[in-house]
C-alpha cells in the first residue's frame, strides 16, 4: 500500500470553508459541558474564520479498508458508484499522487468541516457493530425470546413493543428464532443486524434488518440516566448492559417498553454485513450518518479518538477516510456512527464509544 506523507504541515481555511456544508441551526445549539469538550481537544476552539489554522492531521491509517470500501460500492451497487464515481477516483487520486490534506483542490475536491453539536466542530461519535448472538429453531426453557420478521399489515399499524412482548404477534408464524436473553434481542435491534449461531455445526446466519413497527425511538439510556440508574458522563451501550445484568424479566421489560419501536429481521443465508445501503460494510471504513445530512454514499475524513481497552480515551486520536452507507434511528444531525466489525471485540469497543471528534466532507 502506498505510504502517505507522515508529517503534514499545517493548513489554513480557505474562504470556501466558510461554506461550511452544515449551517449552524438553533437545533444545533450546545449542549455539551466544558469538560467533556476538553477531554477531547486541548487546541480549543475550531473559529470558523478565513485565517485561523485547523488543528494539524495525521495522514490516514486505513486507505487499505477505504479502497476496499469503494470497490464493494461498484461490485454491489454500481448505480450508488456511479452517482459518486468522480469523487471516489479523485479521492484515489489524492492518495495515489502522496497529497496532503490542504491539496485536495489539486484533484478537483475541497473539505467542509462540519460545524459540530456545539458548533465549534465537536461532532459525536458513538460505534456500531454487528453481533453474534446464541439462538434455537424452537423455543426451549433457556432459549424462549422470540425473534421476528416484518409481519404483514393490512390495517391499522402495528403493535408496541409492550404489546409485542405481551404477545401480540405469537402463533402467527413470525418467529424465525429463540434467544436466550431479551437483552440481547433489545442490543440486535440497536445495531441493525446480527449473525446467528444456533450452535448446530451449521454456518452462521445473518439477521438483516426489514422494517420496524413505526414507533419513534426512544433511548432507554436516558431513561437511566434520568432514574439515577447510570451517570450522565458514564452513559454507553456498555453500562447499559452492565445494568442489565441480574435484573428480573420483568424489571427489564420495564424498561425496555418505555422504547416502543420495535425492529424485525430477515435471515440471509451465506450473507456479508450490508448497511442501508446494501452495501458489504468494512470495519472502520464505513460510518451510519443522518442522510439529510451526509448522503448516501459520501467520502468524509474523520479525526477519531482511539479508546483504550477499557473503553477510556486518553489523547489518542488518528484520521480515517470513510464512506457513509448506512442510517440508524438514532443517528440524527451532527452524529455518526462508526461501524467497527463482527463480534465481542468490537462489541464492546462499540459499547463504550459516546466521544467527540471532527469531520470533513469532502466534496468538488
Amino acid at each position: 500500500m502506498i505510504n502517505m506523507k507522515q508529517n503534514k504541515r499545517s493548513f489554513y481555511l480557505s474562504l470556501l470553508y466558510i461554506l461550511i456544508i452544515l449551517s449552524i441551526s438553533t437545533g444545533c445549539q450546545s449542549h455539551l459541558n466544558k469538560d467533556l469538550k476538553q477531554q477531547q481537544y486541548m487546541d480549543g476552539k475550531m473559529i470558523l474564520t478565513s485565517n485561523e489554522p485547523y488543528p494539524q492531521l495525521s495522514a490516514p491509517v486505513n486507505i487499505s479498508d477505504y479502497v476496499i470500501q469503494v470497490a464493494m460500492i461498484e461490485s454491489s451497487s454500481p448505480e450508488l458508484y456511479r452517482q459518486n464515481e468522480h469523487i471516489y477516483t479523485a479521492v484515489n487520486n489524492w492518495i495515489n499522487n502522496l497529497l496532503d490534506f490542504d491539496e485536495l483542490y489539486k484533484v478537483g475536491l475541497n473539505s467542509y468541516g462540519m460545524v459540530g453539536q456545539d458548533g465549534y466542530g465537536n461532532v459525536h461519535f458513538t460505534g456500531y457493530y454487528t453481533p453474534v448472538i446464541k439462538a434455537r429453531h424452537t423455543p426451549t426453557s433457556e432459549f424462549k425470546y422470540p425473534i421476528y420478521k416484518m409481519p404483514t399489515l393490512t390495517e391499522g399499524q402495528f403493535p408496541s413493543r409492550e404489546q409485542i412482548y405481551n404477545g401480540a404477534l405469537a402463533g402467527k408464524g413470525l418467529e424465525i428464532a429463540y434467544s436466550n436473553s431479551l437483552m440481547d434481542n433489545f442490543i440486535m435491534e440497536v445495531q441493525g443486524s446480527a449473525y446467528i449461531d444456533f450452535e448446530d455445526g451449521e454456518p452462521l446466519v445473518f439477521f438483516s434488518y426489514a422494517g420496524k413497527n413505526g414507533y419513534s425511538y426512544s433511548s432507554i439510556g436516558q431513561l437511566l440516566v434520568k432514574q439515577g440508574e447510570i451517570k450522565k458522563e458514564d452513559l454507553s451501550m456498555q453500562a447499559i448492559k452492565d445494568w442489565s445484568k441480574n435484573k428480573s424479566e420483568e424489571k427489564l421489560k420495564q424498561l425496555l417498553i418505555k422504547n416502543r419501536s420495535f425492529v424485525f429481521f430477515e435471515p440471509k443465508y451465506n450473507a456479508e454485513v450490508k448497511g442501508a445501503a446494501s452495501v458489504p460494510l468494512i470495519a472502520n471504513a464505513s460510518v451510519a450518518s443522518d442522510k439529510s445530512l451526509i448522503p448516501i454514499g459520501s467520502v468524509i475524513l474523520a479525526d477519531v479518538p482511539l479508546l483504550d481497552e477499557d473503553g477510556q480515551h486518553r489523547g489518542r486520536r488518528e484520521t480515517r477516510l470513510m464512506v457513509a452507507l448506512d442510517i440508524g434511528g438514532a443517528i440524527k444531525g451532527q452524529h455518526f456512527d462508526l461501524y467497527l466489525g463482527v463480534g465481542e471485540k468490537p462489541g464492546e469497543l462499540a459499547g463504550f464509544y459516546n466521544h467527540y471528534g471532527r469531520v470533513w466532507v469532502i466534496k468538488p
